[in-house]
């Protein structure tokens, strides 16, 4: 069977997550790229998640404004009542990118010190509610660990779980994986990632996951056309389709879309 007679059910989402630094906007970006070129009549949601905000850049967009901002101005209204969901949502719709290929909405700045509770958890309830309108939800979720301690992560169907040759970043997989247990986040499948890998460490690599029980089921090679392509600000979208790092996504495309 082919990909295309095997595309994913309407709304599977996929988070990508991992330590910072690890490359998960790269990633993302590339999983969008891949995802519209195999399936192009699909619909696409992009959300990027990270306070970093890179997603754009990678991608190669522009946006004009993020969750973040919007929520600093509803908040002036004081009141989160009555029919705020419905505002929010048609606020939300107004900010969306949208392309050619795939809708974009940025989350931009975390949550102040404020007491920004009843915002927020409107605000997710509502992407939930949009998500579910796409064939796929691409999430580069904030580094670390934060988005799922305050679960702002659901519901995710794939969650990709992006580390480097580190012990630091295999050790962020872990505790990943061990809070999505203890917090019965509900995560179908989540797929190990080892990402900017010099050649011939692969197997060393592997080796120093599997002691800190992780199974990397795929190893995203060191590019040095993501290094040029960072000096010169272009879009990673942009890298050639024979590149390392486009040839190691393409493979995770196929594994989610296996997956499903």
């Amino acid at each position: 069977m082919s990909l295309r007679a095997k595309k994913m059910p309407l709304g599977t989402v996929i988070g990508i997550s991992g330590k910072g630094g690890t490359g998960k906007t790269l990633v993302a970006a590339l999983l969008i790229r891949e995802l519209s070129k195999e399936f192009p009549d699909a619909s696409i949601l992009a959300i990027d998640a990270d306070p970093d905000s890179n997603l754009p850049d990678a991608l190669g967009v522009s946006i004009a404004a993020s969750v973040g901002e919007m929520r600093e101005a509803l908040l002036e209204e004081k009141s989160v009542t009555g029919d705020k969901r419905r505002e929010f949502e048609g606020k939300i719709m107004e900010i969306i990118y949208e392309g050619d290929h795939y809708d974009l909405l940025v989350m931009g700045r975390p949550e102040g010190p404020g007491c920004y509770c009843p915002v927020n958890h409107i605000i997710r309830m509502v992407i939930d509610t949009l998500s579910k309108n796409y064939d796929y939800t691409v999430i580069d979720c904030e580094a670390g660990l934060e988005h799922l301690s305050r679960r702002t992560t659901r519901d995710v169907d794939i969650m990709l779980v992006i580390t480097d040759a580190t012990v630091k970043g295999i050790l962020t997989a872990l505790r990943i994986r061990k809070l999505t247990d203890e917090i019965d986040i509900a995560i179908k499948r989540i797929i190990n990632v080892a990402n900017r890998i010099p050649e011939g460490l692969e197997a060393k690599v592997r080796e120093e996951a599997r002691k800190h029980g992780i199974e990397l089921h795929e190893i995203i090679p060191y590019d040095p056309k993501v290094a040029e392509f960072d000096l010169l600000g272009k879009p990673v979208v942009a890298l050639p389709e024979d590149s390392s790092a486009s040839v190691a996504v393409r493979k995770i495309m196929k594994m989610i879309v296996g997956a499903t």
